[in-house]
């Protein structure tokens, strides 16, 4: 199935990787960036990419910033008025703080951001495309959220916090598209190797998830029938106890 797909955070690490994947898969791409201009003269570049058997450019690029709700509008309008519909999503955009619990006064404005990107930048987004999804029949919500959205390591606890409330509303999203058809999957790795683990010392970089393997998996999600679609995928390059 040739599916039309949205993928926040498009210009780098993961998100990236899924877009080359599922382009080079012969599906349709509409890529959400803060700048567009970063993919020009790549493989995502729209002039780059060609055109579908309609004539249509199989890649669009927006502007988008997950934390402003009119921006993920105005990129679902642009996404159906380029494609006609669009029946998947996947959720990558992201930020990463290590705020600890005994904050000060200073940091409560990175906290406020989390919230504002990882967590309503998803359910933004997802409201405007929810009307899309349901049309389809087989609409398909990938979202990367992170092991930190099932248990808590160490002392992140703004950024832990903010990856649980996003796999709570995935929880959520699940419940109020199955009817629908809409199936909702949370790919919850640990460290890839992408920018935000270039400081980990912990373990070296070939020894991480690498992203080409979440957009492999993010890739076959998007084939799999209604009845086979797992909720949730718990990606270890670790030992998790």
């Amino acid at each position: 199935m040739v599916r039309t797909v949205l993928i926040s955070g498009a210009s780098r690490g993961i998100g990236r990787a899924i877009a080359e994947r599922l382009l080079a898969q012969g599906h349709r791409l509409s890529l959400g960036v803060r700048c567009p201009q970063d993919l020009q003269g790549t493989a995502l570049d729209p002039a780059r990419a060609g055109v579908d058997g309609a004539g249509v450019p199989r890649v669009q690029l927006n502007p988008y910033e997950a934390s402003d709700p009119a921006s993920a509008q105005a990129w679902v309008d642009a996404a159906v008025a380029q494609f006609g519909g669009f029946d998947a999503v996947v959720h990558n955009a992201g930020v990463f703080s290590r705020v600890p619990l005994l904050f000060d006064a200073s940091q409560q404005r990175e906290i406020d951001q989390l919230w504002q990107v990882n967590v309503m930048g998803p359910w933004w987004l997802s409201r405007a495309a929810w009307p899309q999804l349901v049309a389809h029949g087989q609409g398909r919500l990938v979202v990367l959220v992170s092991m930190s959205g099932k248990r808590s390591k160490g002392r992140l606890a703004g950024y832990t916090a903010s990856k649980f409330a996003l796999m709570g509303l995935c929880q959520t999203m699940r419940n109020e598209g199955w009817e629908q058809g809409i199936r909702v999957t949370a790919i919850c790795p640990s460290w890839v190797n992408t920018a935000m683990a270039a400081a980990v010392q912990a373990m070296p970089a070939e020894a991480m998830t690498q992203p080409g393997d979440i957009a492999s998996l993010t890739a076959q999600l998007l084939e799999l029938p209604n009845s086979c679609v797992p909720f949730e995928l718990a990606v270890s390059c670790n030992l998790e106890v």
